[in-house]
């Protein structure tokens, strides 16, 4: 176990929360237009979206449908799950980010608290992440993709997920 495994799990033990708490509601993958399509036509599939995620974060839930599990990888728009989707849920036109908003909650955030970290930061393909003076990092709302990938680095469960 890493340092940042061990350290993320001694504080959501000690906040009482578990992982799966994060995900409030239904992150679905970013080639999608519509909401109902995965309730009428992702009963025929077998889940070949998720089959070929690099990043195995498309899971399947007991609806037949695609969602997002961002704890432990990110998105990398790579256009996979949408050429395997064939019964048009998931397509290259209706290309997006995922319908979230990626937030810190500064009073988690190590950083906020003066302890030099960048684990959030690191990953971020998009150089989403910036910090004020040496200690406080923000997201730049017009450059985060909501890729997620800073997620599963936060030692502390800093980072948080509202699907929008």
């Amino acid at each position: 176990m890493q340092r940042r495994e061990l350290f993320g799990s001694l504080a959501s033990k000690l906040r009482g929360e578990t992982s799966a708490k994060k995900q409030e509601s239904i992150l679905r993958p970013p080639y999608n237009n519509e909401e109902s399509l995965f309730h009428n036509e992702c009963q025929k599939c077998d889940g070949r979206c998720a089959t070929v995620c690099e990043e195995e974060i498309i899971k399947i839930g007991s609806d037949k449908s695609p969602y997002l599990n961002l704890l432990k990888s990110g998105c990398t728009y790579c256009d996979d799950c949408a050429a395997a989707c064939e019964f048009g849920v998931l397509t290259l036109e209706n290309k997006r980010e995922i319908n979230a908003k990626i937030t810190i909650n500064r009073s988690l955030c190590m950083s906020w608290s003066s302890v030099m970290c960048f684990s959030c930061k690191d990953p971020c393909l998009d150089d989403a992440i910036a910090f004020k003076s040496l200690f406080q990092p923000i997201i730049d709302a017009e450059k985060c993709t909501a890729c997620g990938f800073c997620i599963s680095r936060c030692p502390v469960e800093a980072i948080e997920v509202r699907v929008v």
